[in-house]
Formats: C-alpha cells, structure tokens, sequence
C-alpha cells in the first residue's frame, strides 16, 4: 500500500513537472552545439593566423597587440567572424530542434507547449539584453571585451530558464558566467575562453543530461 502511494504520488509531481518545466531538452543538443563550437573557434583562430602571414606581422604589430592587421584585413576577419558565428548559431539551433523533438516524441511533450514558451522568453530576455550591450562594445572598439560578454549574459539567460527546464541548465548557466568573468581579466585569450564556455562545457553538460535523462530511456525503447 505504501509503495503504491509513493508511485502515484511521484505519478503526480511528474504531471506537475511536465506542465511547468520543458524536459524534452535533449542532452545530444548540447554536444552538437558544443561540437559546432569548437569548429567555429578552430576557423576563426585559423583564418586570423592566415591573415597575419599574409599581412607579414612584424611590420603591423603594435606594443599592445591590438593593432596586428591593417584596417582592409581586419574588416575582411570581422566580416568572416560573423559569417562563421553565425554557422555556428544556425548548426547549434538546428541540432537542438531536431534532437529535442525526438526526445519529445518519446516523452510525449510538445516542442512548443507553455512551459517550452517560458522558457525561451525567459532565455531571450538577457539574450538581446547581452547582443545590444555587445553591439556597443563593437561601436566603442571594445572587441577583446565581446567574448567575455558573450559568456556572461548567454550564462545569465541559462540562469533565468533553468526554472523552466532541466537542472543542469542551470549549473552550466552558473559556469559561463564564472568562466566569462575571468576572460573579461585575461582578453588575451578571450577566443579560448569562447571556445571552452561554448564548445567544452557544452559537451561536457549535455554528455551529463543525455547520461542522466536520456540513455536508460533510450536502452529501454531499443529493448
């Protein structure tokens, strides 16, 4: 008698869950993005060297280190970073639509139910609160400072939805903000600082939301 209380009552909190919380959120996503990532910041670092070997540096390099590329090349790599970005952002959405509408046809929740509509305005808000903030840092030459940014307000936007989805969300929404926080100290290796916060710890969140929430789900259905 007991047990069957226990379940119906872990029957109901689930219910609850499922109406207040997305957990469809595929961990695989995560990994995809984080994949794209590392790719993303492997070609942007690349394109930049290729630059500097075309441009022959020593004649360009400042004390600082700022100024490593005459106006023509620099716009050429602002104008590839954007374009790769980008790609990185399209590959990253399109992975976690389509793992994550997978995962709902297993657990039953729409893709684009209430609690999935709280969730991305939950997650949009400090989003476009963190690109019109990295805009004007792009307009006052403050460039080493955007990766930091980025990583600050993408971990606070994580913060803000993780009450509507899975708790891991909420531990990587915690190490972005920790990780962008120290690259803002060190802009020198603002790049690896990006690809660690959105590539490394990426794969590694949801390699741990795909081992906690997915596999035994997936194992069971394949049995």
């Amino acid at each position: 008698m007991v047990n069957e209380h226990l379940d119906e009552l872990a029957r109901i909190r689930g219910l609850m869950d499922r109406s207040t919380r997305f957990l469809s959120l595929s961990g695989l996503s995560g990994v995809i993005a984080g994949t794209a990532a590392l790719v993303g910041a492997f070609l942007a670092r690349q394109h930049y060297l290729d630059l500097l070997w075309a441009e022959r540096m020593d004649s360009y390099a400042s004390l600082d280190g700022r100024s490593l590329l005459d106006a023509g090349r620099w716009n050429e790599h602002l104008v590839f970073l954007f374009v790769d970005g980008m790609a990185v952002l399209l590959v990253a959405i399109a992975g976690a639509l389509w793992f994550t509408w997978r995962r709902g046809r297993r657990t039953g929740q729409g893709l684009w139910d209430a609690s999935a509509r709280r969730m991305v305005v939950n997650l949009l808000m400090p989003l476009v609160a963190g690109g019109l903030f990295c805009l004007s840092l792009l307009q006052y030459g403050a460039l080493d400072m955007v990766p930091p940014a980025t990583l600050v307000f993408y971990g606070l936007a994580l913060l803000n939805a993780s009450k509507y989805t899975l708790d891991e969300i909420r531990w990587l929404g915690v190490s972005e903000i920790v990780l962008g926080l120290v690259a803002s100290f060190w802009t020198e290796a603002a790049l690896l600082f990006w690809a660690l916060g959105f590539g490394v710890l990426h794969i590694f969140y949801g390699g741990l939301m795909y081992l906690r929430h997915e596999r035994n789900a997936t194992t069971a259905e394949e049995a």
